[in-house]
């Protein structure tokens, strides 16, 4: 049976993720970093192409799971009728080696419990070569290795490519797990106690979450939100990950499905602000000083989307070995929007680096110099058509969000050095830029008849990403036009009362695709925002707490949401759905409070 999306938990080492299921299997995991090749692969195809489960014998899904405390060390609990046992899932921050660690914990009773692994590497397409190796199960194959050790009681077999495991545990009981990677040609790795990890991991989130400077009425869903956020960061290079997924559809069964495990330019702006608000400044810095990596070069270059690393070349390939999460086909690795032109990441990415120096971050000497060179470009290319935000497949088009981000882009330049005359620049050239950009978006981009923005110039489709016109000043929250805009969106783009489409899929006409897919959420904490910019509070924050709801037993959401089905849709879990969720709640606790 495949398990919905929200019926997984991520675990993580700030460096890759797993999901693990209600059953108590690990259905994906990418060693030894987030857009590696996955070892288990079941979430994206069957349990032939990799899955480790532990669960007392016969039993479906747990009873009950929870993350303890502030942290992202999972424990999922089964009540049986012989007892009751819990398993513990996390992964310590690594010193050299990622390590996955299961620990099996007697509640009450007696319970039998089953474990199997059935190791596959390169998405699930390559068996590797078994064998004993100084008390552990070694599973090699080109360059990877696996090193698997349990408790000396624990009885394990080899069965059909698997490695099996049963035994019995009784109330107060402990059996660990311990699954390492390492390059196959290296020795066996230094072993770590999971029993001391454990109590290290825990330690260890309970002092970066005590960081969190937010109060209010919202703390545990802007501290879970936060916390995945941190658990998508890659902590070598500070770089955040959109998902630690690949193809999960954002339609059940339909070919909307790509590869997240990257980092987004367009996530920028809004992830400084969250991480910012909440008194995350390390994280925040690292965030910007990757920016600054990621995009230096030629203007020309600058890509919506890099790699961990800020890598540039993201082939798309399709696995046809894999069958796909609920046979949604192709799987895909990889990301050609990559080669896409979108216009607004100049304006998100001068933005952020606006935010940091509000912030009080220190200006990068270099960074003026790379904003004015973007800027540049922005200029000679801001009439032209692009993808959009929403990194359609079709035609470009005039999308009215990539204007609304170059006349941010010009709009910060301006405040940039009115605040710092000593900088090197021409303000009066942005300002001209800038009004120029303001004006031509008035008259192409708006709808007098309807009195809202649209998607693009002629169009009369809405677009839900023009609710984030008050959010950058483009107009204030209380010109006409906003809030027909607001409330044009709300009527023809929500789903269910609560939820907001990105636009409109009929037809497929804009993004050059066929089939639709779910409500998007981001898009419907946007509209939190632009209802309480818009004086209408209190329909805010019913909002927000309907669409809190959404989220899965342990906090998470996903990309998307299908009001009809009631599930989560899309890569798992989102961090432009937490970062959203966050903003949200920062926002209206900041306002509960001030009044």
């Amino acid at each position: 049976m495949t398990l919905r999306i929200e019926d997984y938990a991520l675990i993580g080492d700030l460096q890759t993720g797993a999901l693990v299921g209600k059953d108590g299997s690990i259905d994906w995991l990418c060693l030894p970093r987030f857009d590696s090749g996955a070892c288990f692969a079941a979430l994206i195809g069957d349990e032939e192409n990799g899955q480790w489960r532990i669960a007392p014998k016969g039993a479906g899904l747990c009873t009950s799971r929870r993350y303890i405390g502030d942290s992202l060390v999972l424990e999922s609990v089964w009540e049986t009728h012989t007892g009751t046992v819990k398993v513990i899932d996390f992964m310590p921050q690594r010193d050299r080696a990622p390590d996955v660690m299961r620990i099996v914990e007697g509640v009450s009773g007696t319970v039998e419990m089953s474990a199997v692994m059935r190791i596959r590497f390169d998405y699930g397409s390559i068996v590797p070569w078994m064998r004993r190796a100084d008390g552990h199960r070694v599973a090699v194959a080109g360059p990877d290795s696996v090193w698997l050790r349990s408790e000396p009681n624990v009885k394990t077999w080899g069965q059909q490519f698997s490695t099996r495991s049963a035994f019995t545990v009784g109330a107060g009981e402990k059996i660990a797990f311990v699954l390492t990677w390492y390059p196959s040609h290296m020795p066996r790795p230094d072993l770590i106690d999971p029993f001391e990890a454990l109590e290290s991991s825990l330690e260890d989130w309970a002092a970066w979450s005590s960081g969190c400077r937010s109060e209010g009425r919202y703390r545990e869903a802007i501290m879970r939100s936060l916390i995945t956020l941190k658990a998508l960061t890659y902590a070598p290079t500070g770089g955040i990950v959109a998902a630690p997924t690949t193809s999960l559809p954002e339609e059940l069964g339909g070919v909307r499905n790509w590869d997240y495990r990257y980092c987004w330019l367009r996530d920028s702006t809004l992830t400084l602000g969250a991480l910012l608000t909440a008194g995350y400044l390390d994280e925040a810095k690292a965030w910007r000083d990757w920016l600054l990596r990621a995009v230096a070069g030629d203007p020309a270059d600058l890509q919506i989307m890099y790699g961990l690393s800020g890598e540039r070349r993201l082939p798309e390939t399709e696995l046809p070995w894999l069958s796909g999460y609920a046979g949604s086909t192709p799987v895909r690795i990889g990301n050609r929007a990559v080669e896409q032109l979108q216009l607004d990441v100049y304006g998100e990415v001068i933005d952020s680096l606006y935010v940091a120096e509000q912030a009080g971050l220190a200006t990068e000497k270099h960074a003026w110099n790379l904003q004015l060179s973007l800027l540049g470009f922005l200029e000679s290319k801001w009439r032209e058509p692009d993808e959009g935000l929403w990194e359609v497949r079709g035609p470009r088009r005039h999308f009215v969000h990539s204007k609304v981000m170059a006349w941010v882009a010009a709009d910060r330049a301006v405040r940039i050095l009115e605040a710092n005359p000593s900088l090197r620049g021409d303000a009066d050239r942005w300002r001209t830029m800038r009004d120029e950009v303001h004006q031509e978006v008035c008259e192409k981009g708006y709808d007098p008849q309807r009195n809202t923005f649209t998607q693009f110039y002629g169009s009369v489709e809405l677009d839900a990403a023009t609710l984030l016109i008050p959010r950058v000043g483009f107009l204030p929250p209380d010109d006409p036009r906003v809030i027909g805009t607001v409330d044009a969106v709300r009527n023809e783009l929500g789903a269910n009362g609560a939820l907001v489409r990105r636009y409109s899929t009929e037809g497929g006409t804009v993004d050059g695709l066929p089939g639709g897919e779910g409500a998007f959420l981001a898009c419907s904490f946007w509209l939190v925002d632009a209802l309480r910019m818009t004086g209408r509070g209190k329909e805010a924050r019913e909002l927000f707490e309907r669409l809190l709801l959404l989220r899965n037993d342990v906090g998470l959401l996903a990309e998307e949401y299908d009001p009809v089905a009631r599930r989560q849709l899309g890569n798992f879990p989102q961090a432009f759905s937490h970062i959203a969720l966050a903003n949200s709640a920062l926002a209206l606790n900041e306002e509960e409070t001030a009044g």
